[in-house]
């Protein structure tokens, strides 16, 4: 099997989903990284094998079904409920909460993996745990393509991600990168100027 981490930076290098640099995140903060995770979805063979070696992570578990948040998990969940040939659901938030809708059901005493393309801080999956828990499920496990906590975020059952980062953030008054010149960009957009 490929070593995870080396196979999920070079595959998300190459598709532009990682990227290094000066970057103004959506926060406000300043970075030397960004993920768009989304991006690895537009390329279905190199999706389904990130999933796969995913997947590995958890074999030899009985899992009924993945789930998963959306909108960030939707295809994910997918990908990883065919790999490991199981249903497929996924929630949605309504009135601020997460919820199955579209007619999703989860029986009493499935044994569900949650998935999701990016953890950082975990909160959406929590979400989806206890709306799994709460439906009478087991949840057996977490998984993730990257996790951006640097491996501090604990949901009381196994986790895997096929990479672990820890990105480096500074408010702009604190930015080693602006002390430098080096220019800034903000993601989805033209390059910015300081």
């Amino acid at each position: 099997m490929e070593k995870t981490q080396e196979l999920a930076v070079e595959v998300l290098t190459r598709l532009g989903a990682l990227k290094r640099g000066h970057f103004r995140l959506t926060s406000g903060l300043h970075s030397d990284c960004y993920m768009q995770c989304a991006v690895l979805f537009e390329h279905p063979k190199e999706s389904e094998r990130l999933c796969r070696a995913l997947a590995e992570g958890f074999a030899g578990q009985r899992i009924d079904l993945v789930a998963s948040p959306a909108v960030g998990g939707v295809i994910m969940g997918y990908e990883m409920a065919r790999a490991l040939s199981v249903r497929n659901v996924f929630a949605e938030r309504e009135d601020g909460r997460m919820t199955f809708r579209r007619g999703f059901h989860v029986e009493p005493g499935e044994r569900a993996l949650v998935v999701e393309d990016v953890v950082t801080t975990g909160g959406s999956v929590r979400e989806v745990v206890e709306l799994l828990r709460g439906a009478g499920a087991e949840v057996v496990g977490v998984g993730s393509v990257v996790d951006r906590s640097g491996g501090r975020v604990d949901f009381g059952v196994p986790f895997h991600a096929l990479m672990t980062m820890e990105a480096s953030a500074w408010r702009e008054e604190e930015c080693p990168l602006c002390r430098k010149g080096e220019p800034i960009v903000k993601p989805g957009s033209r390059q910015l100027k300081k």
